[in-house]
């Protein structure tokens, strides 16, 4: 009889599917880590927040916390990072239709409202806690926070060069953006607005005092 082998060289078949029951493991037990410190972050500051009190929220002992998570430092990082990437892979994808751009800073608007709402606490956590970051990290974050808001200025400068609206200035982009992030702190989930709803109220606020001829589109 033979035995399952690969090959001639006698190393075993490696299956296909689910991966072992070792590594969902690690994989769970890490995302459990990372919400709690979201939800940590998000209540009490990064600062107030002490890497035992993340072990105690995730329930995991703090040898093998360390194992899974480097440093606190480090969490935060994946948080903001990983947000703000959300945040800029739509508005690129947004952006990319160049046919109307009142359209496009209306549906930018939109998207940056609905993900905001349902990623408020790391929106929290980013407008309290990104200055805590240090050296590389603290860069790439503002390299990807850069890129973001260039994105937005894009569509502003399009719509300037288009006729469509009065200004592009960097100060509109600039307090455009900490209006819609500001939503992080002051949204109730059963509030009288829906997120939808937040997000045309903003936009015909908005485009109100931008537009420079009808704002439907």
């Amino acid at each position: 009889m033979h035995s399952a082998r690969s090959g001639e060289t006698g190393a075993p078949v490696r299956r296909r599917g689910r991966p072992p029951a070792a590594a969902r493991g690690a994989v769970e037990t890490r995302e459990r880590i990372r919400e709690a410190a979201i939800a940590l972050f998000a209540e009490r500051g990064f600062h107030a927040t002490g890497v035992a009190d993340i072990g105690a929220e995730a329930d995991v002992q703090r040898g093998a916390l360390y194992y899974h998570i480097g440093s606190k430092e480090e969490l935060l990082w994946e948080i903001l990072r990983d947000y703000t990437e959300l945040l800029l892979g739509d508005a690129e994808r947004i952006a990319a239709d160049r046919t109307d751009p009142l359209r496009t800073l209306r549906s930018l608007i939109r998207s940056h409202v609905d993900l905001i709402v349902t990623h408020r606490r790391a929106v929290a956590v980013h407008l309290r806690d990104a200055d805590a970051l240090t050296g590389a990290r603290a860069a790439d974050l503002q390299r990807l926070r850069d890129r973001l808001q260039r994105v937005w200025q894009d569509v502003l400068d399009a719509g300037y060069a288009a006729g469509r609206l009065r200004t592009a200035d960097h100060v509109v982009t600039n307090g455009l953006l900490g209006m819609l992030n500001s939503l992080g702190f002051w949204y109730r989930e059963h509030g009288p607005h829906s997120p939808a709803e937040i997000a045309e109220l903003l936009t015909d606020t908005v485009l109100s005092g931008l537009a420079a001829t009808d704002t439907k589109g």
